[in-house]
């Protein structure tokens, strides 16, 4: 198989284009060349937002595309359009951000209703929307993926797990924001990667969840697993959830895979529809333990991504309301 990557040289597009070096297949990447295209890819430079920018592509064609596109979905029409006639299937990676959780209650599933495209403010969701519609329109067998958090080595940005891992490392008193029995939901970027290309090779059409199932594993479980493989040298001080609302109120900050619990239904997706489809979900276990050798291999620290708690918000919360007096 001759697969186009979109990108193909960050997180998931790169580990998509991994996974089927591995599997023997020919890896084109396709990008503005400003990052090492994956050992074994045929990298071919271009702008998808400038004019003619897909004249590298000219004369050739794939059997599958996989595009990881995040931003206005006239960029995703280009594409299609640039490549009309020389592509057998096309998938594109969307988000579980579409659906419209307040319009039916929890859990949720590919049948559940999306936001009015032309009536939510949010971007990224008439980003993501507009997107799957012209991916819909390709004319051509398509897969479109709605992946929840995604995690796990290779997670540069916004690094979420990274963080927890580097601020366990870091030790001492530590805030953990509360409900400790959070439900967490999310999918391992490689896990993701996988689908990714079993749906190229399968020819796969429809829209898929791409997540872990409910409770793949409780916040208190995810950090004390993380404090204990970063050393052992964080104690955990967890804050109720409505202090820590609270508190992080007109803050521009995101907390790592939590969230207030009137936003917790965010991690209700069964995900039943892709695991019948052969989504494959390792334990978060081995995902928080391979992160962690990631890190450290690749050198990634607090500040390489936007997610996080800067030190002098956790001091102030911890001091306010985990009991936790400053020196």
């Amino acid at each position: 198989m001759h697969l186009l990557i979109l990108g193909g040289t960050h997180y998931v597009g790169r580990l998509a284009a991994d996974e089927a070096l591995a599997r023997g297949h020919e890896v084109t990447v396709f990008n503005r060349g400003n990052k090492t295209a994956p050992a074994g890819a045929r990298a071919l430079v271009g702008d998808r937002l400038a004019d003619n920018g897909y004249a590298a592509l000219d004369g050739l064609s794939f059997d599958a595309v996989i595009d990881t596109w995040v931003s206005d979905a006239s960029a995703v029409k280009q594409a299609i359009a640039a490549l009309q006639g020389r592509m057998k299937h096309y998938a594109f990676v969307s988000s579980i951000s579409v659906y419209d959780h307040k319009a039916s209650p929890p859990p949720y599933d590919e049948t559940s209703p999306l936001h009015d495209i032309d009536k939510t403010p949010v971007k990224y969701f008439k980003d993501k929307l507009g997107s799957e519609r012209e991916a819909a329109e390709s004319g051509v067998p398509t897969l479109i993926v709605r992946p929840g958090f995604i995690v796990g080595p290779g997670e540069t940005t916004p690094g979420r797990l990274p963080w927890w891992l580097r601020r366990m490392e870091r030790g001492g008193p530590t805030l953990a924001p509360g409900p400790e029995n959070l439900g967490l939901q999310f999918i391992d970027g490689r896990d993701l990667a996988a689908f990714l290309v079993d749906g190229a090779e399968r020819k796969l059409e429809g829209t898929f969840d791409a997540t872990s199932g409910i409770n793949h594993i409780k916040l208190g479980g995810l950090l004390e697993i993380a404090n204990e493989v970063a050393g052992g040298k964080a104690s955990l001080h967890w804050v109720d959830g409505d202090d820590m609302a609270k508190a992080v109120v007109g803050k521009q900050m995101e907390i790592p895979l939590w969230f207030p619990k009137e936003y917790a239904f965010i991690l209700q997706s069964t995900g039943k529809k892709a695991v019948a489809a052969g989504l494959k979900v390792r334990p978060a276990l081995d995902t928080i333990k391979d992160t962690w050798d990631w890190i450290n291999t690749s050198g990634w620290k607090i500040g390489d991504g936007p997610a996080g708690i800067p030190e002098d918000v956790e001091a102030t919360i911890l001091e306010q309301h985990g009991g936790v007096k400053q020196t």
